[in-house]
């Protein structure tokens, strides 16, 4: 061996002997902690999964009951969801022929594929939740304003994308209980063809027949309809989703951290030595954090052990359920579907997200930003639209069942009038008259937004529990399942 390779390896052996020194050097160095601040704020600023963070936070961002931990716990959801599917793509087939028994591997031969799949289907459905009461919580807090309204944007459409998510991963397992909720998802997407009918304009333009055929790729739900949804649920919609959780994240930084009071109620003591009231992120926000990851955790791996995700009978096409039901959080769409298709199914769930999107640009006032229900005039102005929204459903869902409507009062009656004078219809406009009222009264457009935002997710909920509880064969009204009749 020539001299220049001994060079060589001994070269080679000195830089390991470098490295080895350096990662001692760095593991000692965080076993004694991080003592100076600019070593905290290092940390922070020069670790990849870190950097998303400020060097420095107000403490208030950290008072458990301003936040509630909503974000993080949708985001840890989303990272669960993430390992969780992966582990199941290894055994799932997205074959019509294939995908029932492939779940049925999972959970009865796989080892520990029942439990992943118990906690892939709690933490999808725990992430619906989670996004939609931190949504709530952005609202109410009024942290839409001060320049954050692209972030309550971005926020809007990665609501719209976790319904999303679930949705598509709902036709999977290929059961009795996928395929007919898919199928009521597709027809009231579909829905657009009850308008022209009324019209009479459907054989020139179906839009209802396009939307159904970009859903499914046929008129039914089936092999196409399994592989886009597969594809959709794998690839397409986790990773726009991943890239506005990015951008959201980035943004909320960039808008100077999580919203807080501006008045004295937000000036809870901080570094000292600052003067800026902040403290270092660096160890308090990310123990914070950290406990907020363990609960997320613990709750998804407790009802994963206690609670089986269902999988009723391979799907039978010439077999439907009745009443043949969809996801839970489209159970509301559902309800007002069954007074029209289109109105319930196209031009209800734009106008509300069409409103959800516009609230930063009609509400501009600053100064309760931060604040819970912006005082104690907007908890009086919730309170009541909550009061109203919950009387205005009694009545929409009362009438129909007790004394009918439109058809059955004037059963020659012309379609568009019952799409456009329905239970669902003059609920909405109900609550654009109530906030336009508010807003009359009050001058104040965060009480008029307020006001709409609360009746109308005060309704949505309403309609979901009718939905989930309240409907049985053929969507009739019954008190409880147990008045069903016996088929």
């Amino acid at each position: 061996m020539s001299s220049r390779d001994t060079t060589g390896f001994s070269e080679i052996r000195r830089n390991l002997s470098h490295a080895f020194d350096r990662a001692r050097a760095r593991l000692a160095r965080w076993g004694r902690g991080l003592e100076s601040d600019r070593q905290r704020s290092h940390a922070v600023s020069k670790t990849f999964l870190l950097h998303y963070h400020a060097a420095r936070v107000h403490p208030f961002s950290l008072v458990p009951g301003y936040t509630l931990g909503l974000g993080l716990a949708s985001l840890f959801l989303f990272a669960i969801l993430t390992v969780s599917g992966i582990l199941l793509m290894l055994y799932y087939v997205p074959s019509v022929e294939r995908a029932y028994a492939s779940i049925s591997d999972i959970i009865a031969i796989v080892p520990g594929g029942r439990f992943i799949r118990n906690i892939h289907r709690w933490a999808a459905h725990g992430m619906v939740l989670s996004v939609t009461l931190h949504m709530a919580r952005v609202f109410f807090t009024g942290s839409y304003t001060l320049g954050r309204s692209v972030n309550w944007i971005i926020g809007v459409v990665l609501f719209l994308l976790t319904l999303l998510l679930s949705f598509t991963g709902y036709l999977l397992p290929w059961d009795q209980l996928a395929y007919w909720a898919v199928t009521i998802g597709a027809r009231i997407a579909g829905s657009a063809t009850e308008l022209t009918d009324a019209l009479g304009i459907t054989p020139l333009i179906d839009p209802g027949r396009w939307i159904t055929m970009l859903l499914l790729g046929a008129t039914t739900v089936g092999q196409d309809a399994l592989i886009r949804f597969y594809l959709l649920h794998i690839v397409l919609l986790p990773l726009v989703a991943g890239v506005l959780i990015g951008l959201h994240l980035w943004r909320i930084r960039k808008d100077g951290g999580l919203s807080r009071p501006l008045d004295e109620e937000a000036n809870i003591p901080g570094d000292p030595q600052r003067g800026d009231g902040t403290i270092l992120s660096w160890p308090t926000a990310l123990w914070a954090e950290t406990a907020v990851l363990f609960l997320v955790l613990g709750v998804v791996l407790l009802a994963g052990y206690l609670f089986d995700a269902p999988l009723l009978g391979i799907a039978d096409p010439t077999s439907p359920e009745n009443p043949a039901k969809s996801a839970w959080y489209f159970l509301g769409i559902q309800e007002l579907v069954s007074y029209s298709a289109f109105s319930g199914g196209i031009l209800l769930p734009v106008i509300l997200v069409v409103g959800l999107a516009v609230i930063p640009i009609l509400d501009r006032e600053e100064q309760n930003f931060g604040v819970w229900f912006s005082g104690p005039p907007g908890r009086r102005v919730t309170l009541r639209a909550a009061i109203f929204a919950a009387g205005a459903v009694s009545l929409m869902v009362a009438v129909p069942v007790m004394f009918g409507w439109l058809r059955d009062w004037f059963p020659g009656v012309h379609p568009l009038l019952t799409i456009l004078v329905n239970p669902g219809t003059l609920m909405c406009t109900s609550l654009l008259v109530y906030s336009g009222r508010v807003l009359a009264r009050s001058g104040s457009t965060r009480l008029a937004s307020i006001a709409f935002f609360t009746g109308g997710g005060v309704m949505m909920l309403l309609l979901i529990i009718v939905g989930l509880w309240f409907r049985g064969p053929d969507w009739q009204f019954y008190w409880s399942p147990s008045l069903w009749p016996v088929p």
